[in-house]
């Protein structure tokens, strides 16, 4: 059986913690930043943890993450 592809736009958006769950970076973080508030603006810096409703579905796509 040929080895499995990983889907390469996903594997640049999200990584596998150690507990196997995902973390994603929040958006909205590239322009318009004025209008935004610095606690908004930091809290958007910090990494997120991908919803239990993605979970499978990201799974699938990184099969060897």
């Amino acid at each position: 059986m040929p080895k499995m592809k990983t889907r390469r736009a996903a594997a640049k958006r999200f990584t596998a913690t150690g507990t196997g769950e995902y973390k994603r970076n929040k958006s909205f973080k590239s322009h318009i930043l004025e209008k935004k508030s610095p606690k908004r603006k930091r809290n958007l810096r910090k990494a997120a943890i991908i919803t239990s409703a993605d979970h499978r579905r990201v799974r699938r796509m990184l099969p060897y993450a």
